[in-house]
């Protein structure tokens, strides 16, 4: 759907939100794949002496949204800028995950008003997740008005028309579609550094009773596997050292295929032979990680021993409210596989606390299950009903003192695990991919081992962009310290 909405109308008449209820009778209709994307001619030089900030909220696919539509304004001539003063575009990628997430882009319009004002010319957008919500997008219609566009996840590939008709007809633009768009391949992206993300699939079909996900980012889609593997060789020729690839539920890549049988193991088991040094991927679902995937990592190369896997609580009654389709036995069946395929592997997990109906026994079932496993480190959550999921409207009897004590109890288990885990690295030469500096001192490097760990070490910057041999020689909780060891020379045979 597609509107254009007047600041000054009843935006009712022109407007129809997203509808959550379509979403959850959404059936499998096809979905085309578009490779002749190009910048319509009018728009090639439309940002010529612009400038452009976007200000990304959530995880890791609205990040490559952003780098998506960076590429798509810079092809149309605009400069980025973190000076919202000089930006003449600013773009809010949103998050509907939490609460908070809403908060704090809200919050965020709310300073930008008075630029707003300062600077008609300023043309301010709302997009991401939370653009797919129909009372997010009622109230900031409602409430502020001076937002020029909004977009939802569907149609980021529209942005150069929708920047034109939010220019020239200064009037609210509003392009929010509930039906997933097709996949729209070669759309110019604008990456930095040395890591790189890659989509595999989009949108997800687990419809867990606290996620919104489903709603805003539709069906699950996948890209095909040769032009997956096409951008994953292309990023190996720029020099890409680490690429990471994304989807809602990457386990269930190539699902909805038809005419083909092809898998994330088969799609993993490809891009084991290109020539990348590391490839990572998030995010797993449990219910979908099959026995071939496990085999196709525990062959090891530029396949990480880290994996995220979220298991949200470590009770099966609660995991069944949240409509997780695993139980606990489940889980840990499957962790008890992956380390005897890989004995390495470092694992970690989300988990929410305070679901509706929690007890303190079932509370306690995840905090055992947390050790039984032994993850290295844990995303906590106090549970945060999302309007329009079927939690919401479950009644949430646990009291808010108690939620915070769960998830107090639950951190100090992780800090824990996490210095636990880091101390066993202690006086071990490490593979450290050099990200750049220290956030806190420029005269110190920052980089991640094959494992996801942090660790900091001096060096020269000339460093930044390739791998080195680190020892640890200090471990604390979330970070390592270590000095450069030289490399062993290759002996020929």
């Amino acid at each position: 759907m597609a509107n254009q909405v007047k600041s000054d109308k009843d935006y009712s008449q022109y407007f129809q939100p997203p509808s959550l209820t379509d979403a959850k009778k959404r059936g499998k209709e096809e979905i085309a794949v578009h490779y002749d994307f190009t910048i319509p001619e009018e728009m090639q030089g439309f940002g010529k002496d612009k400038y452009y900030l976007i200000r990304t909220y959530g995880c890791q696919m609205n990040e490559h949204d952003t780098e998506v539509m960076r590429g798509l304004l810079e092809q149309m001539g605009y400069q980025s800028t973190e000076d919202k003063y000089l930006a003449d575009v600013i773009l809010l990628n949103t998050c509907a995950i939490r609460e908070n997430a809403e908060d704090k882009v809200f919050g965020e319009l709310g300073h930008l008003k008075a630029l707003k004002a300062q600077k008609p010319g300023l043309v301010l957008g709302v997009c991401g997740c939370m653009s797919q919500e129909e009372a997010v997008v009622n109230r900031i219609m409602q409430k502020h008005a001076f937002v020029d566009l909004i977009f939802g996840t569907h149609n980021i590939h529209r942005l150069p028309a929708l920047l034109k008709d939010a220019f020239y007809n200064k009037e609210m633009v509003v392009e929010v579609w509930s039906k997933e768009g097709d996949i729209v391949e070669n759309l110019p992206k604008k990456r930095e550094g040395i890591r790189a993300w890659v989509n595999i699939m989009f949108g997800c079909d687990k419809f867990c009773t606290y996620c919104i996900v489903p709603y805003t980012r539709g069906k699950e889609r996948s890209r095909r596997p040769q032009d997956v593997l096409a951008e994953v060789r292309d990023l190996a020729r720029q020099g890409f050292q680490e690429i990471t690839l994304l989807g809602q539920n990457v386990n269930a890549y190539g699902k909805d295929f038809e005419d083909i049988t092809y898998s994330f193991a088969n799609l993993m088991d490809d891009i084991r032979k290109i020539d990348v040094p590391r490839v990572r991927f998030t995010t797993s679902h449990p219910r979908d990680f099959d026995d071939d995937l496990i085999e196709v990592l525990g062959k090891g190369g530029n396949l990480v021993e880290h994996i995220h896997l979220p298991v949200q609580s470590g009770n099966t009654e609660v995991l069944k409210r949240m409509s997780r389709k695993y139980s606990r036995d489940h889980y840990l069946q499957l962790v008890r596989k992956i380390k005897a395929t890989m004995p390495d592997v470092v694992l970690t997990t989300d988990i929410i606390v305070g679901f509706p109906g929690e007890t303190d026994e079932q509370f306690e079932e995840t905090m055992s299950l947390f050790e039984e496993v032994g993850f290295d480190f844990a995303f906590t959550f106090i549970y945060s009903p999302r309007e329009g999921t079927p939690a919401a409207a479950m009644e949430d009897n646990v009291p808010m003192e108690v939620k915070k004590q769960r998830l107090y109890r639950l951190n100090e288990l992780v800090n824990a695990h996490s210095k636990a885990s880091n101390d066993k690295l202690f006086g071990q030469t490490v593979e450290v991919l050099v990200e750049g500096e220290s956030k806190n001192n420029a005269d110190v490097l920052a980089g991640r081992t094959r494992t996801n760990k942090l660790i900091h070490f001096t060096g020269p910057k000339e460093l930044i962009g390739q791998m080195v041999d680190v020892q640890v020689t200090h471990a604390q909780t979330w970070i390592l310290k270590g000095e450069i060891v030289s490399k062993p020379m290759q002996m020929s045979i």
